[in-house]
């Protein structure tokens, strides 16, 4: 079987794969090709459920969408959770099957790469063309004998493969011209073409470095994508939390509610924050320093994949006291799955870490139990008439005994919580909310979350049209 499709890679994490990846499947789209995106494994704490209730990467779910396809688990068949710097839960299609030592990554992955060439083959059944995005870089020679996500992907399918690189890092034409060298000669074969990414100035004063590095290694370029401030979704890597801040400040007279969010060692579904972090009336910051937690108007403790490890790092920070005193001062608080997990009176792991039972931060009158199977869904529900749709992913369940009812949490006081991730992506839940918790927000007439984010998608594939070669691009994958 001949296979359709290219492969994404960059020369480091963060250069641009999963934005270029998003581009090119709505380019695709466009061209009324039916595409899908893939990513054989993805290291990321920022996931989503699907339909069908399986679990994947956030980055591979927009791609879906910017696909125009329906999200599976095939998209994304292996998914690395991070839980310490030595060990990983994994996801095999869409479910929890254990953990990942750092001492196995180069040696214990046989059966994953099976599930992911497995699911690449059912996608290929089912789709034109297969647009993969590689993980971290090609040219981590320590991994290369098992790997199956970057150049053991495209030798297995026989893929093409692009090599994306940041020039704001700067040493672009080093980083790719190393890339390319340190791979082996069947590897270095399938290198198609390179693309610069997030380039600020004027095009022509790179026009003698790219024939240069065409010269010197064969490989010509597609193109050079401008930097585009304005498009920071769903990242899947901790470099990308709080993109957000880089984007052309909305302009408004109102005040603006100064909402901050504690950047947790294990944070997880950061995404949870991009809505509110679009609305012109917030002002949404992320810190690990106690004096920025205390000037909030509004505390987020966000989620977490280890949930009693981060809660013991926010009371040796001393960002515990400050929420214990912005509650008792009636300072709107609100915990999300594992922010929420954290303010129980209680949490009872034998799972996650593993500690048995532990105290809480006691803001709400809640118990939580971890449990072995992962509860996944997609609820929904409403909220003061407003309807809610939202996804979930944990293993912690709470037990509410008093308090008011909010979603499948509690609201006690000043402080709120909900394991449900995705909830402020509902525009009239996010700005009813955030008109009650704090009054002098001045809520937005503006398009909505979702429409701001197919904006985005669309402003990436218009990029790539009118940035990168595109019949090269259409030729490589047989379109």
């Amino acid at each position: 079987m001949k296979y359709r499709g290219l492969l994404v890679a960059g020369t480091s994490s963060d250069a641009g794969k999963s934005l270029v990846t998003t581009g090119i499947c709505r380019f695709l789209s466009r061209q009324k090709i039916l595409v899908a995106p893939f990513k054989a494994q993805n290291m990321s704490n920022n996931s989503m459920v699907c339909a069908d209730g399986a679990e994947i990467g956030r980055a591979q779910y927009l791609q879906a969408q910017a696909a125009n396809a329906e999200p599976e688990s095939a998209m994304n068949p292996v998914l690395l959770k991070p839980g310490s710097d030595r060990r990983s839960h994994v996801v095999v299609r869409g479910r929890a099957d254990g953990v990942l030592e750092a001492g196995e990554f180069a040696t214990g992955r046989k059966h994953l790469a099976l599930a992911a060439f497995e699911a690449y083959e059912e996608l290929a059944a089912k789709y034109d063309v297969i647009i993969s995005e590689g993980a971290g870089s090609p040219a981590e020679i320590n991994l290369r004998a098992g790997d199956y996500v970057n150049m053991g992907l495209a030798r297995q399918f026989s893929l093409p493969v692009v090599v994306v690189g940041d020039i704001d890092r700067g040493g672009i034409f080093a980083s790719l011209y190393g890339t390319v060298g340190l791979l082996g000669a069947q590897d270095r074969a399938l290198i198609k073409a390179f693309i610069i990414n997030k380039f600020r100035g004027d095009v022509t004063l790179l026009k003698p470095g790219l024939d240069q590095l065409t010269q010197m290694t064969g490989v010509p370029f597609w193109g050079v994508l401008p930097w585009l401030p304005d498009v920071w979704l769903d990242g899947e890597d901790t470099l990308q939390v709080g993109r957000w801040r880089d984007a052309t400040p909305v302009a408004t007279t109102a005040p603006r509610v100064r909402i901050v969010a504690v950047q947790l060692p294990r944070l997880s579904n950061v995404t949870d924050l991009d809505a509110l972090a679009s609305e012109p009336g917030v002002e949404l910051i992320m810190t690990t320093d106690p004096l920025v937690l205390a000037s909030a108007e509004i505390i987020v403790l966000p989620g977490s994949r280890a949930t009693v490890s981060d809660l013991m790092w926010l009371k040796e920070r001393g960002l515990a006291e400050v929420i214990e005193k912005a509650a008792a001062e009636g300072v709107p608080i609100l915990g999300i799955c594992g922010g929420y997990q954290m303010m129980a009176g209680s949490i009872e792991d034998p799972i996650e870490s593993k500690v048995g039972r532990v105290s809480g931060l006691a803001l709400l009158p809640t118990a939580v139990v971890f449990h072995e199977e992962k509860v996944l869904g997609r609820p929904t529900g409403e909220w003061r008439g407003h309807p809610v749709q939202a996804y979930e992913i944990h293993h912690g369940v709470a037990t509410v005994n008093s308090g008011e009812a909010f979603l499948d949490g509690c609201r006690f006081g000043s402080v709120w919580g909900t394991t449900w991730h995705g909830v402020f992506e509902n525009d009239k839940f996010r700005r009813a909310w955030l008109l009650e918790v704090a009054p002098s927000f001045v809520a937005s007439d503006g398009p909505g979350f979702a429409a701001a984010r197919e904006a985005m998608i669309d402003t990436l594939a218009d990029a790539v049209e009118e940035n990168l070669d595109t019949a090269a691009l259409l030729a490589a994958v047989g379109a």
